[in-house]
């Protein structure tokens, strides 16, 4: 099994091939074996997905620091690929949090994590610029202190909290890029022009996440041409099964009938994906 520091190696590498890759976010032990033995290179976790396991709501300050290290050391532990976690907002508004939450995520064998620029705060959703600039540059000094190449995602919030502008989401990522962020990242783009314009203003590999929402449905090939380095997830494999738990559910209660089994996935299906967690 690679070490950390053979993992983030990689890690890094993947982000400077001529073309995307996709990092899919699994929601636990069982989901990260089966990317991983289907050929994924790398994966991340996903803060709702993992929230939707324990029972809450994705947010701010809904799931701890200390629970979603432990979940991301679980999905480390399972797999030998590279991991990268969705550290939210860093667990704290100040820069110190952030660096420390960083430091806890190396520790824990996490090679990459991204620190968004959302506060919390429904009525002032979003980090000034200024502050979200020092958080990220705070969070690039833990990395340096680290004996491997941590990869830091550095991203701007401002379309999954209403606020469409897209040259403030620019500046913003320009501002992260200069203080050094690895990756940048911009959820809730819509449109390929849009990314594409976002890529061709900086210079740092850009992350795009796919399956937010209905009417977003581009290409690994699409993306790549735009100008995208790394595409994820988010929570977007989790509600799909989640959505086929609904639809079970509620044939169940509603007809009495249980077609859905016709669907399922066959345990002979299933077994090798976790046969060699048994050895």
């Amino acid at each position: 099994m690679a070490n950390q520091a053979e993992k983030a190696a990689v890690f890094r590498e993947l982000h400077h091939r001529p073309s995307a890759f996709v990092i899919p976010n699994p929601w636990d032990i069982g989901t990260a074996r089966i990317l991983e033995a289907l050929g994924f290179e790398a994966l991340a976790t996903t803060s709702a997905g993992f929230a939707f396991t324990l029972g809450r709501n994705d947010g701010a300050a809904l799931v701890s620091r200390e629970e979603t290290l432990a979940h991301s050391k679980d999905l480390v532990e399972a797999t030998t690929l590279p991991v990268s976690a969705d550290l939210e907002n860093g667990f704290g508004h100040g820069p110190k949090d952030v660096a420390k939450t960083i430091t806890l995520a190396a520790e824990v064998g996490l090679v990459g994590g991204s620190i968004e620029d959302a506060t919390g705060d429904p009525d002032n959703p979003i980090y000034d610029l200024g502050l979200a600039r020092e958080r990220i540059a705070a969070a690039l000094e833990a990395t340096r202190a680290l004996p491997f190449p941590f990869i830091l995602t550095a991203r701007a919030e401002n379309f999954l909290f209403g606020r469409h502008d897209l040259d403030d989401t620019i500046k913003r990522l320009q501002a992260f890029e200069e203080a050094g962020a690895d990756v940048l990242y911009a959820p809730g783009l819509r449109d390929l022009e849009s990314i594409g314009t976002l890529c061709r203003a900086v210079s740092k590999p850009v992350n795009v996440v796919m399956g937010l929402g209905a009417g977003v449905n581009f290409s690994v090939k699409q993306l790549s041409d735009a100008g995208v380095k790394r595409i994820s997830l988010g929570s977007s494999l989790a509600r799909a099964a989640l959505g086929a738990f609904l639809r079970a559910a509620n044939e169940i209660k509603e007809d009495g009938s249980f077609t859905f089994a016709d669907e399922a996935v066959g345990f002979r299906d299933l077994a090798p994906f976790f046969e060699a967690s048994e050895n």
